[in-house]
C-alpha cells in the first residue's frame, strides 16, 4: 500500500485498519485529501480512477484524529464494506462511547455518531449503550483488584493462547515449587497492600485451570489469600473451576470455606466431538454433578460457551445455547472465536465454517429474555467474526466487578502468579487514562527464579499511584 495525502497521516494505523478491514486495499495506491471547508471535514479518497468523499462536521478535537479516522471510514464506503460493528476495529467499544460521553456528548448524539460517522449497526449501537449504562453503576476508581494466575490445565485446548502448561508434560516437574512461591507472593502482596493503603474490590483466581490445584494446595492457597490480603472491602472472590475433570466435591467446600463466592464452569460446546477435537476433555454426567454441588453450596455460577470453535456449524451452536436452557446460572459469557497466534488452532488451521449470525443472534437473544439476564460487559478482539463479540449476561445483582472493570481498564490490577499482569490506570484529563503494565512470566520455571526481582518492580510501578 502507497499512501500519498496533503496531510501528516499514520501510514501504519491505516496499513493496520486494510490489514484487518479492507484487504482488497493493501496493494492500491491512495491518493488522500483533506479539506476544510466551513465547518464540515472533508476526505477526497482516489484509487485508481475512482474518486470518493466523506464529509462530516469538525468535531474541534473532540474526535481522537478525525481526520484519520475519516479516511479508514472512507475506505469502508470506498468498497461496499458493510459491517456490523462498521468502523469499529479495537478491542473495547464500549470505551469509545465513555469517552463520548466525558467529553459532553449525550446518548442521543453518541447514537448518531455511531451511526452516521463510525458505520455501527443499530443492533450493536443498542448492545453498547446498553452495557455501558450498566457499567456505569459500577467502575471504582478508589479500588484496585487482585488477580491470582495458575498457570497449569489437565490438557491444552487447541484454540487458548493463555498462560497455560499441561500439567502432565514437562513443565508440570515445576508444580510444586510453583505454589511454594506463590505463597510467599501473597505474602509479600498483602503486606505491602496494606501498608500502602491500597484497598481491594475483587479477587480473581484464573488461568490456566485453577481448579487442577490439588485440594490441600488450593486450601493453602486460599487460606493465604484471606490471611495476608485485606478482605474488608472485597465485593466478590471469583474461582475459575471451569473444567469438570479438574473438580472434586471437596475442592468446592474448601473454595465456599474461604470465601469465593463465584465460579466458573465452562462446557465451552455441548458437543462432546469438538471438545475432543480441540483436546478437552468433558463428560457431560460429571458436569451436571459439580453444577448441582456448585448450586447447593450457595455459588454464583457462571458458564462460557464459544461460538466458532472448528466445524461446528450453525446447527451445533443453537443446539448448545438449546442445552444451556436447563441450566439455572447467574452468569454466562458468550465468546465469538478469534484466532490467536500463540494457540495451536491458528497454527493447523484458520479455516471457518461459515455461520448464520442472524440466526445465533435470535437465539441468543431469546436465550437470554427466557433467563431474564441481562448485558453487562463486551469487548472484541482481533481476527473475530465480523458480527461477533464476546459478551457477559448476568442476572441483576450477579454481574461480575472484576470483568467490568479489567475489560473498561478502570481499576490499577496487582497481578500474582504465571502471566499475570499488573496494570497502573493513572488519569490524565477527563477523558484518557496512563496505563502501564508489567508483567510475570508463563513460564513457572522463570516465574520461580524471578518473583521477588518482579515482586519489586510490582511495587515501584504501584507507588507511581501515589504521586
Amino acid at each position: 500500500m502507497i499512501i500519498n495525502s496533503n496531510f501528516q497521516i499514520n501510514h501504519r494505523s491505516i496499513e493496520e485498519f486494510a490489514r484487518v478491514m479492507v484487504p482488497e486495499a493493501l496493494d492500491k495506491n491512495l491518493n488522500i485529501i483533506v479539506e476544510n471547508k466551513a465547518e464540515n471535514i472533508v476526505i477526497k479518497l482516489q484509487i485508481d480512477e475512482k474518486l470518493e468523499s466523506f464529509s462530516y462536521p469538525n468535531q474541534n478535537g473532540k474526535f481522537e484524529d478525525q481526520e484519520i479516522t475519516m479516511v479508514k471510514i472512507l475506505l469502508l464506503k470506498f468498497y461496499n464494506k458493510n459491517y456490523s460493528w462498521g468502523g469499529l476495529m479495537g478491542v473495547r467499544p464500549t470505551k469509545v462511547v465513555r469517552r463520548f460521553l466525558s467529553l459532553g456528548y449525550s446518548y442521543n448524539d453518541i447514537y448518531k455518531i455511531m451511526q452516521e460517522f463510525l458505520l455501527v449497526s443499530k443492533e450493536k449501537v443498542d448492545l453498547l449503550i446498553k452495557v455501558v449504562k450498566k457499567e456505569l453503576e459500577f467502575l471504582d476508581r478508589k479500588h484496585i483488584n487482585l488477580y491470582i494466575g495458575i498457570p497449569f490445565c489437565p490438557t491444552k485446548c487447541k484454540y487458548c493462547s493463555f498462560a497455560s502448561y499441561e500439567i502432565g508434560g514437562g513443565v508440570g516437574k515445576y508444580y510444586k515449587d510453583f505454589v511454594k512461591t506463590l505463597l510467599e507472593e501473597i505474602k509479600i502482596t498483602g503486606e505491602f497492600l496494606k501498608n500502602e493503603n491500597f484497598k481491594v474490590s475483587s479477587i480473581y483466581i484464573g488461568g490456566g485451570t485453577p481448579s487442577i490445584l490439588t485440594e490441600k494446595d488450593l486450601e493453602n492457597i486460599l487460606n493465604s489469600v484471606v490471611e495476608y490480603i485485606d478482605m474488608s472491602d472485597v465485593r466478590e472472590f471469583t474461582f475459575e473451576a471451569g473444567r469438570e475433570d479438574t473438580l472434586t466435591d471437596k475442592k468446592l467446600e474448601i473454595a465456599k470455606k474461604y470465601g469465593v463466592d463465584r465460579i466458573s464452569l465452562n462446557p465451552q460446546t455441548f458437543k462432546e466431538e469438538t471438545l475432543r477435537k480441540v483436546n478437552r476433555k468433558f463428560d457431560r454426567e460429571n458436569f451436571e454433578k459439580y453444577f448441582i454441588k456448585a448450586k447447593k453450596l450457595g455459588f454464583i455460577v457462571n458458564m462460557d460457551i464459544i461460538v466458532g470453535l472448528p466445524d461446528e456449524t450453525t446447527e451445533d451452536v443453537l443446539a448448545t445455547l438449546n442445552e444451556l436452557e436447563k441450566f439455572d446460572i447467574e452468569n454466562l459469557t458468550i465468546h465469538t472465536l478469534a484466532f490467536k497466534r500463540a494457540s495451536n488452532l491458528f497454527k493447523e488451521n484458520q479455516e471457518r465454517v461459515e455461520l448464520n449470525g442472524k440466526l445465533i443472534t435470535a437465539a441468543i437473544k431469546k436465550l437470554v429474555k427466557k433467563k431474564n439476564i441481562h448485558p453487562y460487559y463486551l469487548y472484541r478482539q482481533k481476527n473475530i467474526m465480523e458480527w461477533g463479540e464476546n459478551i457477559g449476561y448476568s442476572k441483576l445483582g450477579c454481574e461480575s466487578v472484576f470483568n467490568i472493570e479489567m475489560i473498561e481498564e478502570n481499576q490499577p490490577t496487582m497481578g500474582l502468579g504465571g502471566g499475570a499482569i499488573t496494570k497502573i490506570v493513572i488519569p490524565e484529563n477527563e477523558y484518557r487514562d496512563y496505563i502501564e503494565r508489567y508483567v510475570n512470566p508463563k513460564d513457572p520455571a522463570l516465574y520461580i527464579k524471578e518473583m521477588r526481582e518482579r515482586m519489586e518492580a510490582k511495587k515501584n510501578l504501584f507507588l507511581k499511584l501515589k504521586k
